[in-house]
């Protein structure tokens, strides 16, 4: 191939990527941490620090002769109940049964009274999850929710 046809084309690649990224949510820790050798290529060759973040991947310059800037991981998710029962979003119907929820996939607990017994779960993303106490939790898992999935850290229960 022509080399101005493939700098023709890395340069139109480059603009596309800019153009799609805008707006990208940076890659957590977990998701970038992995073995170097497993690293598959995200950049371009040159590419800082800031334009590999900027679009959506990662970087890292302390192992040679691999990829510095490259995919994440994908984001793990998990389902949970929530804990504060007047943030429960109803899944069944008056006098439902417990196995009749479980089976529609939702959560049920019989308590307390006045509220739905049988809701929706959340579902929550790894990331890094500040300390909280339990009740003021569902704010964080209705705006965005995440698990801590570093071996370092604690992961919260909720």
């Amino acid at each position: 191939m022509d080399l101005k046809v493939v700098c023709a084309l890395s340069i139109s690649l480059i603009i596309a990527l800019s153009t799609l990224a805008e707006g990208v949510a940076p890659p957590t820790k977990c998701q970038c941490k992995m073995v170097p050798r497993e690293r598959t290529n995200c950049g371009y060759p040159g590419i800082s620090a800031s334009e590999c973040k900027k679009i959506g991947c990662c970087f890292n310059a302390s192992v040679p002769s691999v990829p510095w800037c490259y995919s994440p991981k994908p984001k793990k998710v998990k389902k949970v109940c929530p804990t504060d029962p007047h943030h429960r979003i109803n899944c069944g119907h008056p006098g439902i049964k417990p196995w009749e929820c479980t089976r529609k996939g939702c959560c049920f607990r019989a308590h307390p009274a006045g509220v739905p017994w049988c809701f929706y779960h959340r579902n929550v993303e790894e990331g890094n999850v500040p300390q909280m106490s339990p009740g003021s939790l569902w704010v964080l898992l209705a705006l965005s929710p995440g698990l801590v999935c570093c071996a370092s850290q604690r992961i919260l229960r909720v």
